[in-house]
């Protein structure tokens, strides 16, 4: 009988993982099937496996209740075939709550905690040198960001144009791959990668495919685009924080037809037995986000100058929360998705919160190494991380933890919990007072929020009525005001 490597405990939301010895002629990868059904005594979960070279397979599981599970493993190989063994899962370990769930309009972790999107796009970091690997998880480290986007493939676009170390595929692009199997290795780099970033506490938003190609990844054919997907959510699915985008600019990827979308997610869906957040990025067009294996948008602008603008619209429409993960980058490249500055970010950030959505961060400033932070990584030099952290900040003090579209002005936003917290933001305008109409039946604390240089001054206490807020007369300014209790 094969004697599983398996631990013996694993903490809940953790990865488990059951390592069998197996054949290593012939081709592994197509040759051999392999799944486990995980069980605790009330339900079943079935977890496709996978081969990872000289002659290992393992299975990936993430237990998500605590207490006694069992596996039983299923394969066409019999060795790899009727493997038994069990562990217990023990409580999370700390600051562990789970994958990330969409719930309603917003975000929540498994166990309830409310979780924020403060999200950048990192898109090739993972397929950059080791220097500039490391550079980057510090970077996260000390940043204010719990989500990156980040590509699965390698990329070839304007200031990336380095080959990297690693390909997912034996071969070359020169000489064709062997699309029928898979290098180990590149899988290896990208899933210690998305550990990494689980130990950060950040969320991996995993762009599967993506148009920027010059070794022919972009066109596999649907056969070999089936087996990429299948394999790799087989090896990333047991991690909590994984998200999956079905691709980047979905509708630049000519080859591909509504058909061929569907099919793939149908594969994303029968693989993940965790059930991990699953969208597909546009360029122009939107993808219609009502399918049922969407369970949130993720936008890019649809304006150069409004985006955010038409967040409560794109709510309505859509029925689920909003991530515009590509508003425009701030960054001083030539092209004008890459040339705002961080007021605009921000500005663009705070417009999409007070209308119930998620604004995020993107880097594009040109430096000799071309090391952009929008695709490779590295170091941030811009103005933008710490106003969206303060950002969060003001939403999670909301009696709810989110801000939701209010009743508004014609010339200024609402957002927040109604008659209990409400945020007032005038954008670009620069009033320097607002005669301000407060719900009636409570008395107020009103505080004028400066969300540039991230200050909020208490302006006056159990306030009734109509109250005169007075203002700077500078952009970038917002109004709270907080129920009394």
């Amino acid at each position: 009988m094969n004697q599983p490597a398996a631990p013996e405990t694993c903490a809940r939301w953790g990865v488990y993982e059951v390592e069998l010895d197996g054949p290593a002629d012939g081709n592994p990868f197509t040759d051999v099937d392999l799944a486990a059904v995980f069980d605790d005594g009330e339900r079943e979960m079935r977890v496709g496996g996978f081969y990872d070279g000289d002659g290992a397979y393992r299975v990936r599981f993430m237990p998500d209740a605590e207490g006694q599970w069992t596996f039983t493993t299923a394969s066409n190989t019999p060795v790899l075939d009727g493997v038994t063994g069990g562990f217990t899962c023990t409580a999370p370990a700390p600051g562990a709550h789970g994958p990330v769930r969409a719930e309603g309009f917003h975000f929540a972790h498994s166990d309830g905690t409310r979780y924020l999107p403060v999200g950048t796009t990192a898109y090739a970091w993972t397929h950059q040198v080791e220097r500039l690997r490391d550079q980057t998880r510090r970077t996260l480290a000390a940043g204010p960001f719990n989500k990156v986007r980040m590509c699965l493939l390698p990329k070839w676009y304007q200031y990336n144009h380095d080959e990297p170390e690693r390909y997912p595929f034996p071969g070359s692009a020169e000489d064709g791959w062997d699309t029928t199997r898979f290098d180990p290795a590149f899988f290896r780099r990208f899933e210690q990668e998305v550990a990494a970033l689980q130990d950060m506490g950040i969320e991996a938003d995993v762009i599967l495919l993506h148009p920027y190609d010059r070794w022919g990844f972009a066109d596999l054919g649907a056969e070999a685009d089936d087996r990429l997907i299948r394999y790799t959510v087989r090896r990333l699915a047991a991690y909590a924080n994984v998200w999956w985008s079905m691709a980047n600019e979905y509708d630049m990827l000519g080859a591909k037809s509504e058909d061929d979308w569907e099919r793939l997610a149908a594969v994303v869906t029968e693989e993940d037995p965790h059930g991990h957040l699953n969208s597909i990025h546009n360029c122009g067009p939107f993808y219609d986000y009502a399918k049922p294996w969407i369970t949130h948008a993720s936008v890019q602008r649809q304006d150069a100058y409004r985006t955010a603008e038409f967040t409560d619209e794109w709510r309505e429409r859509w029925g689920k929360p909003v991530v515009i993960d590509e508003c425009a980058y701030e960054g001083d490249i030539d092209q004008g998705w890459g040339n705002i500055s961080g007021e605009e970010l921000i500005r663009r950030c705070w417009e999409g919160a007070v209308r119930g959505g998620y604004v995020a961060h993107g880097e594009t400033y040109l430096n000799d190494a071309e090391e952009l932070w929008w695709s490779k990584g590295g170091e941030l030099v811009g103005t933008s991380p710490a106003r969206m952290d303060f950002l969060r900040e003001v939403i999670a003090a909301s009696p709810t933890g989110v801000l939701d579209p209010l009743p508004s002005n014609w010339d200024a936003r609402v957002g927040g919990v109604a008659g209990e917290y409400e945020v007032t933001y005038f954008g670009f305008s620069r009033p320097r007072f607002r005669e301000l109409p407060l719900p009636e039946g409570k008395r107020w604390t009103v505080d004028v929020i400066d969300t540039w240089n991230m200050t909020v001054e208490r302006v006056a206490d159990h306030a009734e009525g109509t109250v005169r807020v007075p203002l700077p007369g500078r952009e970038h300014m917002a109004v709270r005001i907080l129920a009394e209790t």
